[in-house]
């Protein structure tokens, strides 16, 4: 009798995951994220200062009114915001245990990133066709470097997503974990932000710069109106 009754039981549960203690009360790993996170705000504020500060002293065209394409970009940027929005999804999947749906959240992320990735791509070859090299001028040398190195960022994140993806629809019932999740989320989310700042400095406020002597005669027909509007 007891026999049968072990045959009927239902299986045994297996024991929660136990949670990482730290004196941060931060998983390690996590924290790490965290730390190289911040390391990466160090970089990309270089590459953006310096960017800023080399910004309309180019000698020799193309300038960036005479190339950069702010209504296409402005398509990408949306792309890969709405990418960060799959990662949250992907993120809430995952910590209520619902490996199905992470597979579906992580593979819009990866199609959306993929997407911003395409839009860079066919920026970069317009530029090269329109005669804009790395080596052209003082705008192009920032600029590439600057969007390059985010754009290998992207890159790096999307490979990242691909191995949890895999992971995932390979072993449903286990990992990868609302951890590993919620950590890919963050570098995820970080490059999103990091494209924000871009856009708005490289695009919005500095795609209508134009060369020195252009700069030079407007600063100078501004300072003659305001001259004739004192005299007047």
């Amino acid at each position: 009798m007891a026999h049968a009754d072990t045959a009927h039981a239902p299986p045994a549960q297996p024991p929660p995951a136990h949670e990482e203690e730290t004196t941060t009360g931060i998983n390690h790993r996590k924290l790490l994220m965290w730390v190289f996170l911040g390391s990466d705000c160090l970089f990309f504020g270089s590459l953006i200062a310096t960017y800023m500060v080399y910004r309309g002293q180019s000698l020799v065209g193309p300038y960036p009114e005479d190339i950069i394409d702010v209504p296409i970009t402005t398509v990408s940027t949306f792309v890969l915001l709405m990418s960060s929005f799959a990662m949250v999804m992907a993120v809430a999947a995952a910590r209520n245990g619902q490996q199905k749906r992470v597979v579906q959240w992580l593979l819009l992320t990866i199609v959306l990133g993929l997407g911003f990735i395409g839009f860079q791509v066919y920026e970069f070859n317009a530029f090269r066709v329109e005669g804009l090299r790395y080596e052209t001028n003082l705008f192009s040398s920032t600029f590439f470097t600057l969007t390059g190195f985010h754009g290998a960022h992207v890159t790096l994140g999307i490979f990242w997503l691909i191995c949890l993806t895999i992971i995932a629809a390979r072993n449903p019932a286990g990992r990868p974990s609302g951890l590993d999740v919620d950590i890919a989320g963050l570098y995820w989310h970080f490059v999103d932000i990091v494209w924000i700042v871009i856009f708005t400095l490289l695009y919005l406020i500095g795609g209508f710069d134009s060369g020195p002597a252009a700069e030079a005669s407007h600063a100078a027909a501004q300072g003659w109106n305001w001259i004739t509007g004192l005299i007047s």
